[in-house]
């Protein structure tokens, strides 16, 4: 099974790179799958690459299911 998860783009880097933040963890990713993107757009990561390119609404609404699952979690 594979997981890919959706973050946000924080700042664009050079050699289509840019960092995103992971649970709180700070990462860089390859961009080069999904070609131009700016800070504040929302990318589907998998692997350390960008893999595509998702709606700013759809993304909040996947990440606040993915915190619902992880509050049962830890209750």
């Amino acid at each position: 099974m594979c997981l890919a998860l959706p973050t946000c783009i924080l700042e664009v880097r050079p050699q289509q790179q840019a960092l995103v933040e992971l649970g709180g963890v700070k990462k860089e990713i390859s961009t080069a799958l999904v070609g131009e993107v700016k800070p504040g757009d929302y990318v589907i990561v998998h692997v350390g690459h960008a893999i595509g390119l998702l709606d700013p609404e759809e993304a909040k609404k996947t990440l606040a299911m993915f915190a619902t699952l992880e509050n049962g979690a830890a209750a």
